[in-house]
């Protein structure tokens, strides 16, 4: 088992902190969480590849240890976010990479993977994400992470993350203890909320119409071998655009996770395998 190492990077003027697992040298593989998530969620996937494979995995800023950004309308979008992807494989100065992208991280890998990536990106893994997001998903994550409560100790807060993230399919305790003790933050009397910026949820909401939208253009345009995972039961990925996805752009090799909504946390020995053949 491979431990993650802790690392800081100014990429486009914002410093990003990613969690890196495997040796530098080794094939590279980005893991990019989803909305209101952070570099954490790979874990066990990252222990589980790092003997193959560099495992590098980023807190999108305003998430995580990254930084706030003082200009959320601009930086809280999925354009700057594949920028700041840009300049970190600049940084990790490598010429081939695999993406493994969950909701966000996967529409991030989309648009890189479909543009200024395109002749680096050798394996694209999108985790219950397409061109098409339902509208009542959006909803629901902002129902939550517009406004995140605060809590008076960590076990309280614990159980809202096993309420909000129910349809991850998580099942080990430590897995949620962990979720609640990387993504925590406390405020200035002593309670305890959620580790990312509100205002991530305030830029999403005004930009709903366009992350529902038609993002085929983009999808089209991949040519890299794609595997895309589905939530059985996802109300983010729906089944017409998942079997649309297996016959137009990449032509993406589909598995559904049983029993499983949005996302799937890729955190089980089945779901890590999928995802290891793969990406041999």
């Amino acid at each position: 088992m491979s431990a993650a190492t802790s690392h800081y990077v100014k990429l486009l003027g914002r410093e990003v902190h990613y969690l890196q697992w495997g040796q530098p040298g080794a094939p590279l593989v980005i893991l990019w969480h989803g909305f209101a998530r952070n570099a954490h969620d790979f874990t066990e996937l990252a222990e589980a590849l790092a003997g193959d494979y560099w495992l590098v995995a980023p807190d999108t800023i305003g998430r995580g240890l990254s930084q706030w950004s003082p200009d959320p309308v601009q930086e809280y979008s999925v354009p700057f976010y594949a920028g700041q992807a840009i300049a970190l494989v600049q940084h990790l100065g490598v010429d081939s990479l695999r993406w493994v992208g969950t909701s966000m991280g996967g529409l991030i890998g989309m648009a890189v993977a479909a543009g200024p990536l395109k002749d680096r990106i050798s394996h694209l893994v999108l985790n219950d994400v397409g061109p098409e997001i339902a509208p009542g998903a959006v909803q629901r994550i902002l129902s939550y992470a517009g406004k995140p409560p605060s809590f008076a100790s960590l076990t309280e807060l614990e159980a809202y993350f096993r309420s909000i993230y129910a349809p991850f399919g998580i099942v080990a305790d430590a897995t949620w203890r962990r979720m609640a003790e990387t993504s925590c933050r406390r405020l200035p009397d002593g309670s305890l909320t959620t580790h990312y910026d509100p205002r991530i949820a305030t830029v999403m909401a005004e930009q709903a119409g366009q992350a529902a939208g038609d993002a085929w253009p983009i999808y089209d345009l991949i040519s890299a071998p794609t595997l895309l995972l589905r939530g059985a039961v996802s109300d983010l990925l729906s089944p017409q655009t998942a079997q649309a996805m297996t016959q137009r752009g990449p032509r993406a090799k589909l598995q559904e996770i049983a029993g499983i909504g949005h996302a799937p946390a890729l955190d089980r020995p089945d779901q890590i395998a999928l995802i290891a053949e793969f990406l041999r």
